[in-house]
């Protein structure tokens, strides 16, 4: 039975939206728990629309958080398919599409990202597709299908993690694929030069073909359908379809509107997502921002803020904000990890090493194979690592990390040497 004496509200109906709610239930809140989504779609995990689901070998079905019957057996109450157009922090209320007016104890933003758009002549061409919905995994399914069946090409902006996930889906159909980056290698900002190739020969064994050192310039159409790419270099590619890979935006303007913080973007202009504390609080004490959307302090990085676009962080947050709304005690400081699956590879990537920040990067196992673990090293501290096709070691990446001990690079490299033991 729900006590109406609180009510917090969820805004955002991805994974961590939908793990908040499942954790105010678990840790025994009873008041009331009101999540809002401007998906008319359950909440779902993302991974999945690059990998499983894209590619045919999972159900549509496998993408939902919970079964649709779970909401209200857990008394949850759901608002699908409203956006949450106005946040009024005085009154503590968040107003939705259709003007309904939703009073709040406790709020959590959970909006997410979305992604960037190209900016260039064409974009409006049947046949552009970004992929961040269900319902755009959905179209793209059937897209790749098409492609294979009729030896279509498909040109890809972008050589990040999305941009190969569905690289490596399109050869699956048997589609042709051009992937077009403007970095000299795949993955050139999060792997630096020295193992960012290891991907594009891997694309390559696969029939992949890559015009690096260049950007699209215009989607050039016929009669609405998109005909061919022009790259700023003045290369032209023909295409049936373009995906836009160029990375995601927070959704933050909900927040922004309303005068919360936001943290600073890398590049040193605002809208870098939603600043909180390691606690994932925002500048109202009232309001939490948990999953793609939060830039938080991160105990591990000295109180940097950090925000992650990936599935653990999603996956994690939720319930620490969650837990934070309660009154717990919470200082956020997950080490950052994802994973991907590309072809016969599938890697984990744990930790923060951005260019620059590094100054070795060593690799035990044999890279050729592509059967190793990479580490990335600041003054043989260890800032981050990667297991390709090597298993169980994530654990010990994520507690050498952690560590901040001294390591031999020698040590790491030697297979024979157990990662364990370097934490003595």
């Amino acid at each position: 039975m729900v006590d109406a004496h609180q009510t917090f509200v969820i805004v955002g109906g991805g994974l961590a939206g939908a793990k908040a709610a499942e954790t105010l239930r678990s840790e025994g809140f009873t008041g009331r728990v009101i999540l809002i989504s401007d998906e008319r779609e359950h909440p779902y995990e993302r991974p999945p629309l690059s990998k499983g689901y894209l590619n045919g070998k999972d159900e549509r079905d496998s993408v939902f958080v919970h079964e649709p019957g779970w909401y209200a057996q857990a008394d949850i109450e759901l608002h699908l398919g409203q956006p949450a157009v106005q946040l009024d922090r005085a009154a503590k209320a968040v107003s939705l599409g259709d003007g309904t007016r939703i009073h709040y104890d406790k709020l959590l933003l959970a909006t997410g990202a979305e992604p960037r758009r190209l900016d260039i002549p064409g974009t409006d061409l049947a046949g552009v597709h970004h992929l961040r919905r269900l319902a755009h995994a959905e179209r793209l399914r059937g897209v790749l299908a098409s492609l294979g069946r009729d030896n279509g090409h498909l040109v890809i902006a972008g050589a990040g993690w999305i941009g190969l996930e569905v690289a490596a889906a399109a050869r699956s159909y048997g589609a042709e694929v051009t992937v077009v980056e403007p970095e000299p290698t795949p993955l050139h900002r999060v792997l630096g030069p020295e193992l960012g190739g290891l991907f594009a020969d891997l694309h390559r064994e696969h029939g992949v073909r890559f015009h690096f050192g260049a950007g699209f310039e215009e989607i050039i159409g016929q009669n609405g359908m998109v005909l061919a790419v022009r790259t700023d270099d003045g290369e032209e590619h023909p295409a049936h379809d373009v995906l836009a890979a160029i990375g995601a935006a927070p959704r933050t303007a909900l927040a922004e509107a309303a005068g919360l913080d936001l943290a600073d973007r890398t590049d040193g202009t605002p809208g870098g997502g939603i600043a909180v504390d390691a606690s994932l609080r925002t500048n109202d004490p009232d309001i939490y921002a948990a999953g793609d959307v939060a830039a938080a302090e991160h105990p591990l990085l000295g109180g940097a803020r950090l925000r992650v676009e990936h599935w653990a962080n999603a996956l994690n947050g939720g319930p620490a904000a969650a837990r934070a709304m309660l009154g717990k005690e919470v200082s956020y400081d997950r080490i950052p990890y994802f994973f991907s699956d590309q072809y016969d590879v599938g890697l984990e990537y744990s930790g923060y090493a951005p260019p620059g920040s590094y100054d070795q990067v060593v690799c035990r196992g044999d890279v050729g194979k592509r059967e190793f673990i990479a580490f990335w090293l600041s003054e043989g501290r260890l800032l981050a690592g990667m297991n390709v096709n090597v298993w169980d070691v994530t654990e010990q990446i994520q507690q050498l990390i952690r560590s901040r001990v001294v390591l031999d690079p020698h040590d790491l490299a030697d297979p024979a040497v157990p990662l364990q033991s370097l934490l003595a």
